[in-house]
This record gives structure tokens, C-alpha cells and sequence, in this order.
């Protein structure tokens, strides 16, 4: 398979985050979300708003 830019990979929640919380927790407009894998490379998202 090939990934392009903006392709998204779905890997679920783990335990211990959002629903998890007391209360829950989830993203809301304007949160940050940065990952990073070594000799990958960065990357930073910003939650909006959408409506289905």
C-alpha cells in the first residue's frame, strides 16, 4: 500500500486516555497533536470543528 500526504492511519485509543478519564476527555477546536517516530520525521495536526 501506498501512503500519501494527508493519508491518516487509524490505530484506535489506547487505554488510559479520553473516555478513560474522570471526566472524559476529548479533542475540541484547537487542541494540538503532535506524534514523531525516529528517523521518520514530525508531525503536528490542530482539532476543527466539523460537522457531519
Amino acid at each position: 500500500m501506498t501512503l500519501l500526504p494527508a493519508d491518516l492511519i487509524s490505530t484506535g485509543t489506547p487505554a488510559g486516555v479520553g473516555l478513560g478519564q474522570k471526566p472524559s476527555l476529548y479533542l475540541k477546536p484547537g487542541d494540538v497533536i503532535e506524534l514523531g517516530i525516529e528517523g521518520l520525521g514530525r508531525q503536528r495536526q490542530i482539532a476543527i470543528a466539523c460537522s457531519l
